[in-house]
């Protein structure tokens, strides 16, 4: 199937929750939620998509003309090119009943490694969500991320404890996570974590920390403090907080103050190649693309995140070779304008 094709049969099985847009902008679901949408006003994701399209290519075909390459190094790992699944949560409740979190990743983290990336894995109140997504992990060799949302820590060390079991390449966690509505009264309530507590985690992990959710230079140095070897520059696709600046806005700053020290991912609104040039440019190490990936699963599963990766590399390859980059260590901030 084409990605299109790929993209209406998402529409079907989506319960009109997400309308499987051609374009993922953020503008048809603004604030529904439940659903994919943003909280508030619902704008953040919509101006998280606008905010990479303000950032223009700088043509340049007087180079060398060899094949381009795409790989890039994540942890000492090797991966197709520089973009990754982000975690996605409640898939039923705001996609569809056609898959719950255990059905999604187990799909997701073997067709990402299969498609030659890989996939951070998603957090829920079911404690059986981070059982099984570790466990799928654990069945590809460790080729996943998974995510823990900021639970209590004594939740937190028996979530850490799974994924440190499955062999991941790195552990996560969405700390912005404590904004979401449906978290807010749960028990064990996520929240708030301090730096001493984040230490704490670091520690334990093994592996790599992620910090997804970083929004200011600020939050990157208590990230640093704290011990994690990588952030996510992230608002959490709009869902957490209203009227926050977007991605593109903040990353080069965060790259200046901290990109000596940490791997700097980014996510939100990043929806092709060129987008996922841009990040480079500005300095990101690599991207996270959450919500097309939803859409490719609910459409065709393993058929469809091939689709996706194979498109976004196809339009990264062109826009390389457009602008005269041959490796992604290439790629440089007058590329962009």
């Amino acid at each position: 199937m084409t990605y299109i094709e790929i993209l209406e049969k998402a529409r079907k099985n989506m319960s009109n929750l997400c309308r499987s847009c051609p374009v993922c902008d953020g503008k048809a679901c603004r604030n529904t939620v439940p659903g994919p949408g943003a909280k508030g006003s619902g704008t953040v994701a919509i101006r998280n998509y606008e905010a990479w399209k303000q950032i223009h290519l700088v043509l340049d075909t007087i180079s060398e003309n060899k094949p381009v390459e795409t790989k890039t190094t994540l942890f000492g790992k090797e991966f197709r090119l520089p973009v990754f699944a982000g975690p996605v949560g409640a898939v039923d409740m705001h996609y569809g009943d056609a898959y719950v979190d255990l059905t999604y990743n187990e799909i997701l983290v073997k067709a990402c490694k299969e498609a030659g990336i890989l996939a951070f894995t998603g957090d829920g109140m079911n404690p059986e969500i981070m059982k099984v997504a570790t466990q799928n992990i654990k069945a590809n060799e460790g080729i996943g991320i998974p995510t823990i949302k900021p639970w209590t820590q004594e939740t937190v060390m028996e979530k850490l404890a799974l994924a440190k079991e499955s062999g991941a390449l790195a552990v996560a966690m969405d700390i912005d996570a404590a904004g979401l509505p449906f978290l807010k009264g749960f028990v064990p309530p996520a929240g708030r974590k301090s730096i001493l507590e984040l230490k704490e985690i670091a520690q334990a992990c093994g592996v790599p920390f992620i910090l997804k959710g970083i929004l200011s230079v600020k939050g990157a140095l208590k990230a640093k403090e704290a011990g994690a070897s990588a952030i996510v520059v992230s608002n959490h696709g709009g869902r957490v907080l209203d009227d926050t600046p977007t991605t593109a806005e903040v990353l080069e700053e965060i790259v200046q103050a901290v990109g000596e020290d940490l791997t700097i991912l980014v996510d939100g609104g990043i929806r092709t190649g060129q987008d996922v040039f841009k990040a480079l440019a500005l300095g990101a190490d690599g991207v996270l693309i959450a919500r097309p990936f939803v859409n490719m699963i609910y459409g065709a599963e393993a058929e469809g995140v091939d689709a996706l990766v194979q498109k976004i590399q196809d339009e990264l390859i062109d826009t390389m070779e457009m602008c005269g980059a041959a490796t992604i260590d290439e790629i440089t901030r007058d590329m962009i304008r």
